[in-house]
């Protein structure tokens, strides 16, 4: 397949959804290159993380499809990269890491992945996971459009720029505290104090191999829906959702004193409200789900990527390290919260209440950290 070697695998019309794959591996690449040409797709071929970078900036692509492990700069690298730079923040990048390999995705959220591959690939996942991006992708252009469109007034810009990641209560709070928008978004750049959660679906990668593709965007935007309505009932900002885990902040971008208490109480409450959901998941199609959520404190960098009709808003620091590493050892239905997040627990849970304590292993710790679990009753 000539045009698979040059880097090109198809020949579509320019409006075909382009994916870049990157990959060192001709056999491999001209494999998933296949797979999506049959979907109606265009798919380009860049054999290193240089050359993509290069293919990026001459053409950027609707999606980028990256291995992990590359000569040169790793797929890990690059995501970090392309998620750094204002002109490709907003690209989705899926990583194609090892088959249940937890410290790969973590290092991925890190990196800012919108989603991940296991390997080897199976062709049912790789298509729903491109054909969810692929139609979030396109929802997002087609907002964006009719934004511009509607030439909105420039604080209406900014109070829905907001709500994608706080509750509008809290947005008109950060509006009407703020005496101008440009104030508002240079505020947003700081260190601060903030408590971390992430919240994780378990059993994704078999409902994305069992369910129809079809129904796989229906069932995530059902599932992001309760845990975002969870994290603005207690006034959390949303900073990302990244395949099936969602990252939510407290304390910030408004202090609040009880940041501690709002992360368990959100915790619990997007256990609570998933339970019928997911009842409804195993009737329907036989599959067990649930949520892990991890929760720490500490000082962080925020940043506010983009412009202010357009924000990317996030959080870099170890509690979200921490925070994502949890998460994944957490069990379904259960809240591990970190060192420095539970040390107001017991006060929080009544000081009566016996605190499930344990000590775990984290990657980057050089020794294990005490931590305590909560166990989400889903009835």
């Amino acid at each position: 397949m000539s045009d698979l070697a040059s880097g090109r695998a198809s020949q579509e019309a320019p409006a075909a959804f382009r994916v870049l794959i990157v990959d060192d591996d001709p056999d491999m690449a001209g494999f998933l290159a296949r797979l999506l040409v049959q979907q109606g797709m265009q798919a380009d071929i860049a054999a290193d993380g240089t050359a993509a970078l290069d293919m990026i900036a001459a053409l950027p692509p609707d999606l980028v499809l990256m291995d992990v492990q590359m000569p040169g700069p790793s797929g890990f690298d690059i995501c970090r990269r392309l998620k750094s730079r204002e002109s490709t923040a907003l690209l989705p990048v899926v990583l194609v890491t090892a088959l249940e390999d937890h410290d790969s995705r973590v290092r991925g959220i890190e990196a800012g992945a919108d989603d991940f591959l296991s390997k080897p690939v199976r062709r049912e996942e790789l298509i729903a996971r491109v054909q969810t991006l692929r139609r979030l992708h396109e929802t997002r252009k087609e907002l964006e459009r009719r934004r511009l469109a509607a030439e909105v007034q420039r604080k209406e810009e900014i109070r829905k720029a907001f709500a994608r990641y706080i509750s509008p209560r809290l947005a008109e709070r950060v509006l009407r505290e703020s005496r101008g928008s440009e104030e508002v978004f240079r505020n947003l750049s700081n260190r601060a104090a903030v408590v971390a959660l992430f919240a994780d679906l378990r059993g994704f990668t078999r409902l994305s191999e069992t369910v129809p593709v079809s129904s796989i965007v229906p069932m995530l935007n059902e599932f992001f829906t309760e845990l975002t309505a969870a994290a603005h009932e207690h006034e959390g900002t949303v900073f990302s959702m990244a395949g099936d885990s969602l990252l939510v902040g407290f304390n910030v971008p408004v202090p609040q004193s009880d940041a501690t208490g709002r992360a368990v109480a959100t915790g619990r409450a997007m256990i609570q409200r998933f339970a019928p959901v997911a009842a409804r998941w195993q009737a329907e199609h036989g599959l067990s789900t649930g949520i892990g959520v991890g929760i720490e404190a500490g000082e962080v960098v925020v940043g506010n990527v983009g412009a202010p009709s357009f924000m990317s808003y996030t959080i870099i620091g170890d509690p979200v390290n921490v925070a994502a590493r949890l998460m994944q050892r957490a069990q379904p239905n259960e809240i591990l919260v970190g060192p420095r997040a539970s040390l107001s627990l017991h006060a929080l849970l009544g000081g009566s209440t016996p605190l499930d304590r344990r000590s775990v292993s984290l990657k980057g710790k050089a020794e294990p950290v005490e931590v305590v679990s909560l166990r989400v009753s889903s009835s």
